[in-house]
C-alpha cells in the first residue's frame, strides 16, 4: 500500500513538530494534512516538490515549505521531492529549460557570458534581488523556460501520483475481491 511506503521512510510527525525549527513556524503546522498520507495530500506536494524543486538557488526547500503550508500538501514528501535537483541534476535541467525556453519564444539563442552567483546570507533581501537580476541575465529563454518545465513537471507529477494510487487502490481491491471468492 502507498502509505505503508511512505510512512516507512518519512519521518514521524509529533517528532518533527516537537523540533526547535518546527517551532519557528508556531501553530502552521498544527494542522493534521501537512502531516496526512492520502493520495491529495501526497499528490500536491509531488507537485509543489516538482515545482520548488526547479527554484533557483537554495530557496528550493522554503518555497515547497511556503506553497505546501497554504496548499495542505503533505509537507516532508514536499521537501524530499525537491532533493530532485542536485548537483548531478541540475545543470542538465537547467539546459533542457533554458532549450525549453528558447523553442517557447523562438529566440535563435546567441550565446551569453556569465559570471556565477554568490549568495550573501548576511543580507538576504538584497541577495534575493541580486539573484533575481542574475537569473535575468541568463536571459528570457532560461526564465520562461524554468518556470514552464516547472509547470509542466508539477502537473505530470501530481497527476501521475494521483494516476498510480488509484490504480494501486483499485488493484488490492479486486485482489482483495477475488481473495474472498
Amino acid at each position: 500500500m502507498p502509505r505503508k511506503f511512505f510512512r516507512r521512510y518519512l519521518p514521524d510527525a509529533d517528532k518533527l513538530r516537537a523540533s526547535r525549527l518546527a517551532s519557528l513556524f508556531g501553530g502552521l503546522l498544527a494542522h493534521p494534512s501537512l502531516w496526512c498520507l492520502n493520495r491529495r495530500s501526497v499528490s500536491r506536494a509531488v507537485g509543489i516538490g516538482l515545482f520548488a524543486g526547479l527554484v533557483p538557488g537554495p530557496l528550493q526547500i522554503l518555497s515547497a515549505l511556503v506553497v505546501g503550508i497554504p496548499l495542505r500538501a503533505n509537507l516532508p514528501v514536499a521537501v524530499l521531492v525537491t532533493f530532485y535537483t542536485n548537483p548531478f541534476t541540475i545543470v542538465p535541467l537547467y539546459l533542457l529549460a533554458f532549450e525549453f525556453g528558447k523553442f517557447l519564444i523562438g529566440h535563435s539563442g546567441r550565446e551569453v557570458h556569465i559570471e556565477p552567483f554568490v549568495m550573501d546570507w548576511s543580507n538576504l533581501g538584497i541577495s534575493m534581488h541580486r539573484m533575481m537580476e542574475w537569473s535575468m541575465s541568463m536571459g528570457w529563454p532560461l526564465a520562461i523556460g524554468l518556470v514552464a518545465l516547472a509547470l509542466i513537471l508539477a502537473v505530470v507529477g501530481t497527476l501521475a501520483v494521483r494516476l498510480a494510487w488509484r490504480t494501486y487502490v483499485v488493484y488490492s481491491w479486486n485482489k482483495r475481491k477475488a481473495r474472498r471468492r
